[in-house]
């Protein structure tokens, strides 16, 4: 079949392809809308690619008579395989999302306005900034704030009536969706974080606490979210009641995602301030010693050993650690077999054992459990100078307890250091 050239004005200029749904930015380019949006959201550019000035992820017009040109060139060229492009959704626009939030404040037409901005929400970042723009951070904020404080003001007197009532969360788990699906920008975060004394950070704890599935775990993702662009403040100042609910997302497996999200909660929290005892205290390390034994994931396995070197880095981090009766093993084991980060990380937790929490016993354990002999093998290894380094300080430390122990290889015993 004869190869038909596509018309230089219909081709993206960021993917090279045919435009399905163009749209010209400020500058007067016309991008495709799915690139343009990927250039400006997904890879958060602020610039037009083509001329490299400022621009806006609002200010995309739809191009319709060159889109109506596109779709008449496709119709001309169909003998020769090309599809003609279908005419795309239009975007939502600010005075729809105003009236779509007006609605939502009758409690007959919530839940049917929240399932209307969540499937908008989802379609487009077009949509989601419109959606922003138009304050619709703020009203889910406070629909969340008063749902939390209503289903928590429920649960406490049906506990102390000791009756059963049905809590409805619908609402709530609407709304949480809907907020997480907006991917917020840094302002709005940071708006959520900061401009109401820590209100809402404690309404996402109490759903963590008390609620489903599904809002428990946009509760932490949008936590996370938030403590990207918290400051030091700010994270100085969580309460312990939010790393008990985080850790028990964790040992609760709520979902693949609501796991990764409170890993990274808590590695970007504890090493500030208190942080670091509130989350040991929170029983963090045993829960995570039992997800690195089960862990199959790279990432995964990644951050737990990440979060548990910030952990050992105070001793009621390294207390629970050997306190768990895999906690050495585990972390051992992990040493050359997921990544050179996972290496690295798994090294230095042995270093702060070795170093402030090495008794007789422990050093045995550690010999026995092949610490010595996976430190001999690091060193033979390919790896950082630094991870070989502190492999090398560890071995000369417990040198007289472990260098001609029958637990150590001979082809192992070459390579211990002097």
């Amino acid at each position: 079949m004869e190869e038909v050239e596509i018309p230089s004005f219909f081709v993206c200029p960021i993917s090279l392809q045919l435009m399905k749904d163009p749209v010209t930015v400020p500058t007067g380019i016309t991008y495709d809308r799915e690139s343009i949006e990927k250039w400006l959201f997904s890879a958060k550019n602020g610039t037009c690619p083509v001329t490299k000035q400022a621009i806006s992820g609002c200010d995309l017009t739809p191009n319709h008579t060159l889109r109506r040109l596109i779709q008449s060139w496709c119709t001309l060229n169909a003998a020769h395989g090309i599809e003609r492009i279908p005419t795309p959704k239009p975007p939502i626009s600010k005075s729809q999302v105003a009236k779509l939030l007006r609605e939502a404040k009758s409690p007959d037409m919530r839940n049917k306005c929240l399932k209307r901005l969540r499937s908008i929400a989802t379609e487009n970042a077009t949509n989601r900034c419109c959606m922003e723009a138009a304050g619709a951070a703020d009203f889910l904020a406070t629909l969340v704030k008063n749902e939390a404080l209503a289903s928590s003001a429920l649960l406490d007197e049906t506990s102390s009536n000791c009756r059963s009532v049905e809590v409805t969360t619908r609402p709530l788990d609407e709304a949480l969706a809907v907020l997480y699906h907006l991917q917020l920008s840094e302002a709005s975060l940071r708006n959520l974080i900061g401009n109401d004394g820590g209100v809402f950070v404690d309404s996402l704890t109490r759903i963590m606490q008390s609620g489903t599935c599904e809002s428990r775990a946009y509760a932490v993702m949008l936590l996370n979210s938030m403590f990207e662009v918290a400051d030091i403040m700010q994270l100085s100042s969580l309460r312990m009641e939010l790393f008990v609910e985080v850790v028990r997302v964790l040992r609760d497996q709520v979902s693949r995602k609501a796991t990764k999200s409170a890993l990274k909660l808590l590695i970007r929290a504890c090493p500030i301030g208190r942080n670091r005892v509130k989350a040991v205290e929170a029983s963090a390390v045993p829960v995570l010693i039992d997800l690195l034994l089960d862990s199959r994931d790279k990432r995964q396995s990644e951050m737990i050993l990440i979060l548990l070197d910030v952990l050992c880095q105070c001793a009621e981090g390294r207390a629970e650690l050997l306190k768990h009766g895999a906690g050495i093993a585990i972390v051992s084991k992990k040493i050359l077999r997921v990544s050179e980060t996972a290496s690295e990380r798994g090294v230095r937790i042995l270093l702060s054992i070795a170093k402030f929490s090495a008794t007789p016993s422990i050093v045995q354990e550690m010999l026995q459990v092949g610490v010595a002999a996976k430190l001999c093998l690091v060193l033979q290894a390919e790896g950082t100078s630094k991870t070989k380094e502190k492999a090398r300080e560890i071995l000369r430390l417990h040198a007289r307890a472990w260098k001609n122990s029958p637990c150590i290889r001979p082809e192992f015993r070459s390579s211990y250091p002097a």
